[in-house]
């Protein structure tokens, strides 16, 4: 017997995991867990925006050098994305395949109607697509400026200032941050489930945790455009 035929017959302990339900469970609560972070970390950066153009600009500029001389110049901010990128697509991967998995499962009738999932669980899909093209407008608007009127490379204070000094900059931006705040609260409590973190003992306290969670983010986000939009930030 070929190494070739052997592995065929006997895939590797990953490829298993990846093709079943429990395994893309898992990739799904882990990489929310690592998107989770990055959020978190995306927020408290942008509420520098309240300190001034000093504060928030000198930030972006640490970024740009962190970890050298050991990493040249911007690689920690490409490790980064690198990272999320492919976080972002084993989420999205898993949530599709697991969503045709579920449809294929379910009998083509149903005697009686099942009960109606929460709001937030019956949007998870939709909010997935709206966060996804969110992502890609939120790159062309503050990472490349291809699409921010009177960026300035650099000066993330002036480019956050004329993104949301524009009504459809605040618009896609507030439509996306209610999204996250209903991707959160859901995807945490999840993951939990899946990474077998609850039990009758903990379940309030996730559940409080999720919609904590959901909240400051929500608000931490949406504080930012609010305040260009009523001259707080100018």
């Amino acid at each position: 017997m070929t190494t070739a035929t052997r592995t065929a017959r006997h895939p590797s302990t990953l490829a298993t995991l990846w093709r079943s339900t429990v395994g893309k469970k898992a990739v799904m609560a882990v990489s929310g867990l690592v998107m989770l972070l990055y959020l978190v970390a995306h927020m408290l950066g942008n509420l520098k925006v309240f300190f001034g153009p000093e504060d928030i600009n000198g930030y972006a500029a640490w970024l740009r050098t962190l970890g050298q001389p050991f990493l040249g110049h911007e690689w920690f901010l490409w490790i980064a994305r690198v990272g999320l990128l492919a976080a972002v697509l084993l989420h999205g991967v898993a949530a599709y395949q697991l969503s045709r998995r579920d449809l294929a499962a379910r009998p083509a009738r149903y005697a009686h109607r099942r009960r109606r999932a929460s709001y937030a669980t019956r949007t998870m899909r939709w909010g997935g697509v709206i966060l996804a093209l969110f992502l890609v407008w939120h790159i062309l608007d503050l990472t490349t400026l291809t699409v921010n009127p009177n960026a300035e490379h650099g000066k993330p204070y002036q480019n956050i200032v004329a993104s949301f000094g524009t009504w459809y900059g605040c618009g896609i931006y507030i439509v996306a941050m209610l999204a996250v705040g209903l991707h959160v609260r859901h995807g945490f409590w999840s993951a939990a489930q899946t990474l077998g973190a609850n039990n009758a003992r903990r379940d309030r306290a996730l559940k409080l945790t999720a919609n904590g969670l959901a909240l400051l983010l929500t608000v931490g986000f949406l504080s930012v455009p609010v305040a260009v939009m009523t001259g707080v930030v100018s």
